[in-house]
């Protein structure tokens, strides 16, 4: 099991060098950008907002469910696992320092993606109430995870792992506020035959 780690780990290494060697210069604003817009979950509070607004009712319960979902999902990312594992944040080498691609490096620990974690979350939630939407919205959550790895702050294994459980406590939330949130089945009245 130690090799297996081991090699793991270097093929995360291995990835994370390649993504960050490659010359993207058309993307590398396109990934800076979506990076910078999620931070704090921005962009996902005002896909709620948007959401909220224009979706009736069933939007506004996507919509409190998606940020419910964010909010317990950062708790256990930065106030449970990141303290615990504290992995560091990759180094970049001199050849991945574009301009276009940077990012501030984060102060928090590397392990796991807390914008790969509340983007899964968000998206998680939201697909369940309006499934036309998980398409879109999975997508949008991928790129910002992938957008960290682009940015050189996060190896590929910080945003896959982050991005499971990120669904998971998405999962789970909702799974709790299924009975509170959604209208009950009315009792049918009468006689058997």
């Amino acid at each position: 099991m130690p090799h297996a780690l081991r090699e793991l780990g270097a093929l995360d290494r291995a990835v994370y060098h390649a993504v960050a060697v490659t010359p993207t210069p058309h993307l590398d604003d396109v990934f800076r950008l979506l990076s910078t817009a999620a931070n704090h979950s921005r962009l996902w509070l005002g896909m709620a907002g948007a959401i909220a607004m224009l979706g009736g009712r069933r939007g506004r319960l996507a919509a409190l469910e998606g940020v419910l979902s964010i909010a317990a999902t950062s708790a256990a990312v930065n106030l449970g696992i990141k303290p615990v594992v504290r992995r560091r944040r990759p180094e970049r080498s001199a050849s991945a320092r574009r301009p276009a691609r940077m990012v501030p490096t984060p102060t928090s620990t590397s392990f796991p993606s807390g914008h790969s974690a509340s983007a899964f979350a968000f998206a998680y939630a939201v697909s369940r109430r309006y499934s036309m939407l998980a398409l879109p919205v999975g997508l949008l959550a991928a790129a910002v995870a992938y957008s960290r790895v682009h940015t050189g702050v996060h190896y590929p294994s910080d945003v896959v792992l982050g991005s499971l459980i990120g669904a998971g406590t998405a999962a789970v939330v909702t799974a709790a506020l299924q009975d509170r949130l959604s209208p009950r089945e009315q009792p049918v009245r009468g006689h058997l035959p």
